[in-house]
């Protein structure tokens, strides 16, 4: 995670990531961390993409592989947007799991930021 360019922390899920341009579209390729949960399973990571007039664009999701994530490991993600980023964009990442710490069910949370495009 130290090596890529882009974070994000919070209670629980730490995200790094970097963006590359790739024929017209652009890739965001990182890694997640689960740092809350005895395990986190049924991963997503979705990014949409809002111009710099606030509308939001094409919005693409990861569904994380393996499955289940235990606690302090980690996860790549990628998401191919179908454009190139530009500075004065925004991109709105939400993630979804079910988190449990090993009882009966467990916890679906959503979480979302907004990162803007330097």
């Amino acid at each position: 995670m130290n090596n890529l360019p882009y974070r994000y922390a919070q209670f629980d899920m730490n995200l790094a990531w970097e963006i590359r341009q790739e024929a017209g579209a652009s890739v965001v390729e990182g890694v997640g961390k689960n740092v809350r949960y005895a395990f986190m399973e049924g991963i997503e990571i979705w990014i949409t993409v809002v111009d710099a007039a606030g509308k939001a664009g094409a919005r693409k999701a990861c569904f994380v592989i393996p499955r289940q994530v235990r606690q302090d490991e980690s996860f790549p993600f990628s998401v191919k947007l179908p454009l190139p980023l530009e500075q004065g964009m925004t991109l709105k990442f939400t993630y979804k799991y079910n988190g449990s710490d090993g009882g009966d069910g467990g916890m679906n949370w959503m979480q979302s930021f907004e990162w803007a495009v330097p």
